[in-house]
């Protein structure tokens, strides 16, 4: 079945097509710009981007040009573009996509000092791009349709017939393709292919997860499959006296509770590697990471050492996350593979 929910104001770049599984660029290329301009590839939320932007340029008075998209989409175009690419910076929601162009050779070395503000399990085991913010994998759920005590164990439990057209999900949302990664890494891609199957039959598909949190809240599904922040936009978009769902936090290392890393990374191409540098190390800094944690457009996680998350997420010492690493996740090839054996794409 498929569903489409109403998009909250917050836009996500997450949502990819089968074009870019493919490899097919459906993104115009673009000419380098001045030198005393940066041009950053983004796949992140635009409201967050364009302010980052506006404040770094004040800050250093160096000019950034965005070119945004979906977060596979343009991974695939600065492979394609290789050592030609216009592209300084790539910011992107999922480490995945950061990776893949790491094995392609085409990052640089992120300064030590911009390392070093993040936790080094956060961040490429070889430096090449770093960690600036995190999310969870939860379960949104309608609690007129079933108690919170009445959710699985686990994730790969929505899989059971018993849960048959009572689930969402977004498998053609760009954050459901490390999800798939992480469960093939765990189980299998036998067992993990075999889950896919089950959630095809099962679910109602939705096309990102803004669609599935707003279906679940309207009472259309019981539960959904999401990152945690969409649940957080839709209740600042709504209200909280008019929010009919809850977010579950799967516990006890269940691959449920995966959490998604959201990168930046200096392309080694780059004319304007010093200014680009200084980009980097800005999205990691103390006083940009505090105003993301503070700001009610991201609702991710800040990363860099001794800021405290949004009031309204969990704690994210208390967060229990399967024991997996960023270079666990690899670069989304497979699951994507998954994705169209399985029939979800």
């Amino acid at each position: 079945m498929q569903a489409h929910g109403s998009r909250p104001r917050f836009r996500s770049y997450g949502r990819f097509g089968l074009a870019a599984l493919l490899g097919v660029t459906l993104l115009p290329a673009i000419g380098r710009a001045h030198a005393d301009t940066l041009t950053l590839y983004s796949a992140q939320h635009e409201q967050m981007v364009d302010s980052l932007v506006e404040t770094f340029t004040k800050q250093t008075g160096i000019k950034v040009r965005v070119h945004a998209g979906e977060a596979p989409e343009i991974a695939n175009q600065i492979a394609k573009e290789g050592a030609s690419s216009p592209a300084d910076i790539y910011f992107t929601e999922n480490s995945p996509e950061l990776t893949l162009l790491d094995e392609k050779g085409l990052l640089a070395k992120v300064d030590a000092a911009t390392l070093a503000a993040v936790p080094a399990k956060y961040s490429a085991a070889d430096g090449n791009w770093v960690g600036v913010l995190a999310r969870e994998n939860v379960l949104a759920f309608n609690p007129s349709l079933v108690k919170e005590a009445q959710l699985p164990a686990s994730l790969l439990d929505l899989a059971k017939p018993e849960w048959k057209g009572r689930v969402a999900i977004a498998p053609s949302d760009a954050d459901f393709l490390p999800l798939v990664n992480a469960v093939a890494m765990l189980r299998g891609k036998p067992a993990a292919l075999a889950w896919l199957k089950g959630l095809r039959d099962n679910a109602q598909i939705f096309d990102d997860d803004e669609g599935v949190v707003a279906g679940v809240d309207r009472g259309s599904v019981a539960v959904g499959v999401i990152n945690n922040y969409y649940w957080a936009r839709l209740r600042t978009e709504v209200g909280a006296a008019k929010l009919h769902s809850q977010i579950h936090h799967f516990a006890g290392g269940d691959v449920g509770a995966l959490i998604n890393i959201s990168g930046a990374a200096v392309l080694k191409s780059s004319k304007n590697q010093a200014e680009a540098q200084k980009f980097l190390a800005f999205l990691v800094s103390r006083p940009v990471q505090d105003e993301l944690a503070k700001g009610d457009v991201s609702f991710e996680y800040p990363l860099a050492s001794g800021v405290a998350p949004n009031p309204l997420l969990k704690p994210f010492e208390q967060l229990q996350p399967p024991a997996l690493s960023m270079q666990d996740l690899g670069d989304d090839q497979d699951a994507a593979k998954m994705l169209r054996q399985a029939g979800l794409i």
